[in-house]
């Protein structure tokens, strides 16, 4: 990577995870002297290692990308080295995309071959589509084709990704089984055909609460092997996580440093898993829940949000103030039902919580 490259990727906002993360996985490809699957840049245990962080022979230190079983991480390595697609399933906040992102970023080293999955996604996106203009001066031609990402990824031996695959209509989804099943794209209008290079391969992800929008067929689900992607199993987990993307982001953003905030993130974190669960953490109070999914991204977001008050509206520390708005626009999303599980939260829960007087007074005075 040149240095006009690296000052390039600095001024981007979000930039993908094979450019941020470059340093690790090319120190990864150096010392992985293990076996690699066809078109692999690194092995199965390198490409793990990368996922869940650790320690290399040099001393190297691989940051987490994430925080959660490793036996499920290794289960959806070991389904790519196969012929099989990967499915990862979880409710909204679970990390799905950002999975996707870094198993392709370093089995491939590309993430952007990128199917997003909609209520208008059409047949084009997964198959192909046309030049309109040549194919009306030239007719159907290999000039006149515009390949989508999966036939890019088919040619190139790499990793393409379906996002929702749940929110595309069933007749779309479909045109996903002849790839899937025969690693072979028809293209019946030039009489011929896209054979997958040997690497290539899908992950798709899914919302458990989408299931009832476009069902996958049972010939379709059979040509994935699933990987349910659970929420943090505990909340030192979800801190964790919340922290470090929190961290992320505000460097992009150029925010004040999280750290000083984890009391507040503590703090969000246990008002999100508690209202998730219906219980508090001492088990003994149960609790209405809310119609929203309160899930680990929308804490991040109620993080990162309260940050940017901090700094552009106090002094730069994050404190309670900063959160109150944000939190009570994640938790409630009817704004009847919803409101009345927040109020009768904070009078219950919050009021007589040990070190928690600022933090109601601030969701109190920000209550709608």
């Amino acid at each position: 990577m040149t240095d006009g490259t690296r000052e390039a990727d600095r001024e981007v906002l979000r930039p993908h995870a094979e450019q941020e993360y470059a340093q690790e996985l090319a120190r990864l490809a150096e010392l992985d002297e293990r076996p690699r699957p066809p078109g692999w840049k690194l092995s199965p245990w390198a490409v793990t290692t990368y996922l869940l962080g650790g320690e290399l022979p040099d001393g190297t230190v691989v940051t987490p990308k994430y925080v959660g079983p490793r036996r499920l991480v290794e289960v959806a390595v070991a389904t790519l080295a196969t012929d099989r697609a990967l499915l990862l399933l979880g409710v909204p906040g679970t990390a799905k995309t950002w999975v996707s992102e870094h198993l392709a970023a370093a089995i491939s080293g590309d993430s952007t071959l990128l199917v997003q999955g909609t209520a208008g996604t059409p047949e084009e996106a997964i198959r192909y589509g046309w030049n309109y203009a040549r194919l009306l001066a030239e007719g159907p031609s290999e000039r006149a084709l515009v390949p989508g990402p999966l036939m890019r990824a088919m040619r190139l031996g790499a990793v393409a990704r379906v996002e929702e695959l749940t929110r595309i209509p069933s007749d779309v989804q479909d045109a996903l089984i002849t790839i899937l099943s025969e690693k072979t794209l028809p293209i019946p209008e030039l009489d011929t055909e896209v054979q997958a290079r040997r690497g290539f391969t899908v992950i798709a992800t899914a919302n458990d609460r989408d299931r009832g929008v476009n069902e996958l067929s049972s010939a379709l689900r059979r040509r994935f092997n699933t990987v349910v992607l659970p929420v943090p199993a505990s909340a030192e987990d979800e801190v964790e996580i919340v922290s470090r993307r929190v961290a992320q982001l505000g460097r992009a953003l150029e925010l004040p440093d999280a750290s000083t905030g984890l009391a507040e993130i503590r703090r969000v974190v246990t008002v999100f898993r508690e209202l998730r669960s219906g219980l508090t953490e001492d088990g003994r109070t149960r609790l209405k829940t809310p119609s929203g999914t309160l899930s680990t991204a929308e804490a991040i977001s109620v993080i990162t949000g309260g940050l940017a008050l901090a700094a552009h509206f106090g002094d730069g520390s994050l404190r309670p103030g900063d959160i109150a708005a944000g939190l009570q626009g994640s938790v409630i999303s009817d704004p009847v039902s919803d409101r009345v599980v927040w109020r009768e939260y904070l009078e219950t829960v919050v009021r007589d919580r040990p070190g928690w007087r600022d933090f109601y007074q601030a969701c109190r005075d920000t209550a709608l």
